[in-house]
């Protein structure tokens, strides 16, 4: 069922593995998900089976484990993502405390992977040019507990143009032809043709050159894709070196991927358990002075610095900005973003309403503990009744953060006999 002119070029690409990758079509797909270390300790799950070897937080499942329904899945314990997705983080091998963009960044796989290992330190930047796709990615960098994330809906060009040679790290994970998902995806089949690989290639082209702009010198640039075709992988790595002489490719070690040359990888799904991908390794050369960060920021309001006494909050390092009566908490290095369209500047507080604070759902999903909480088991009737909005029992009084084996699930504010349920209505069961 694939189209014929693909087969053909694949038959050229590959000579005798052609039969072995038309073979691994056939099998079931392999699938992982990808513990997340802001939540803490990593559970142990009856369903999670060998380790994905180039990710240390990455497992294969059992597919009739059906894991996204779990509770655990909306306490952010993990992320369900394909195996080989996993590969581009790896070797942009961010660092805690470094300035790094995720330039198309929707649905959040890549992000929230980049997010766990900075641990909570430094400036993510994470950006998508569909709204739609940024609402999503804003959820699933809130219910990951993400904090030091800033969301933005934009063009690349736009945010090369206003924060040039700012990141450490660029990762572009770019829209392409989807060959690589042609197992998983009936659309990717449907969709493809030859002009669709050279439609995305020109896109590819501009967005590369985007981020080179946004990347200082000395820092690392991984550009990846989904698909087999030459003219979206090392064809446009070619012509982006060509345009861009101030970048070589960077040799490092992957030994799970094929090694097209140095720097520049090939996931083929006959040679390992995942679907196919590329990526290639960039340095930018040169050295750059770190600058400083965007500025101070707001004052924090008395009802906030109430709450936080009375639960016992401590925030990290960072700064308050506030739209109205909403109150969000950025990184240190969160630059000006007045001519920016920001979805989430940070992690949100909550709101100050009528003198009185009322916490946002994304500050429980990223606190691992308070002065106020309580905590059922994964397979409890309290945990059932919590996610469906209804009221459970409890004799704590005020504002608690409810859990669930011990990892925070959402709030609830109790009476004494029992909790209100302050789960939000839009992820009830």
């Amino acid at each position: 069922m694939l189209p014929e002119a693909f087969l053909n070029r694949i038959k050229l690409q590959l000579g005798e593995q052609y039969d072995a990758f038309l073979h691994s079509l056939e099998r079931p797909r392999a699938v992982a998900l990808r513990y997340n270390p802001l939540k803490g300790e990593r559970p142990v799950l009856p369903f999670a089976g060998e380790n994905v070897a180039w990710e240390p937080m990455g497992v294969y499942y059992d597919p009739q484990a059906r894991p996204g329904l779990h509770p655990y899945h909306e306490a952010g314990v993990y992320y369900l993502q394909e195996a080989s997705a996993m590969s581009a983080v790896s070797l942009l091998d961010p660092q805690p405390g470094e300035r790094v963009c995720d330039l198309c960044a929707a649905p959040g796989g890549k992000t929230t992977q980049i997010a766990g290992r900075m641990m909570g330190e430094g400036f993510l930047l994470c950006n998508e040019y569909s709204p739609k796709r940024a609402k999503i990615l804003s959820l699933n960098i809130e219910r990951m507990g993400v904090a030091n994330a800033l969301v933005t809906n934009e063009t690349t060009e736009k945010l090369a143009a206003m924060l040039p040679g700012y990141f450490d790290r660029v990762l572009i994970d770019a829209p392409c032809s989807g060959e690589g998902m042609f197992r998983k995806e009936e659309a990717a089949v449907t969709d493809w043709s030859q002009e669709t690989v050279e439609m995305c290639a020109r896109r590819q082209a501009d967005i590369l050159d985007a981020g080179a702009k946004l990347l200082r010198p000395g820092g690392r640039l991984v550009y990846s894709t989904c698909t087999f075709a030459p003219e979206e992988n090392e064809q446009a790595v070619e012509a982006f070196l060509q345009r861009n002489p101030e970048f070589e490719l960077e040799d490092v070690e992957a030994p799970w991927f094929t090694q097209v040359s140095p720097g520049q990888f090939r996931l083929w799904p006959h040679k390992l358990l995942g679907e196919g991908h590329f990526a290639a390794v960039l340095r930018k050369q040169g050295e750059a002075e770190v600058e400083g960060n965007g500025g101070a920021g707001q004052k924090l309001p008395k009802e906030w610095l109430q709450f936080a006494k009375e639960l016992d909050i401590t925030l990290p390092e960072g700064k308050a900005i506030c739209f109205g009566q909403t109150i969000f908490w950025a990184p240190v290095d969160t630059p000006d973003l007045t001519r920016l369209k920001v979805l989430r500047p940070g992690l949100q507080l909550g709101e100050v309403k009528k003198d009185r604070f009322e916490p946002a759902h994304a500050l429980a999903l990223w606190l691992c503990e308070c002065k106020n909480s309580v905590s059922f088991g994964h397979d409890s009737q309290q945990i059932r009744a919590y996610l469906h909005g209804d009221v459970v029992s409890s004799a704590v009084r005020g504002w608690c953060l409810v859990c669930v084996d011990g990892y925070s699930l959402g709030w609830g504010k109790g009476d004494g006999n029992v909790l209100k349920n302050h789960y939000p209505k839009g992820l009830r069961r």
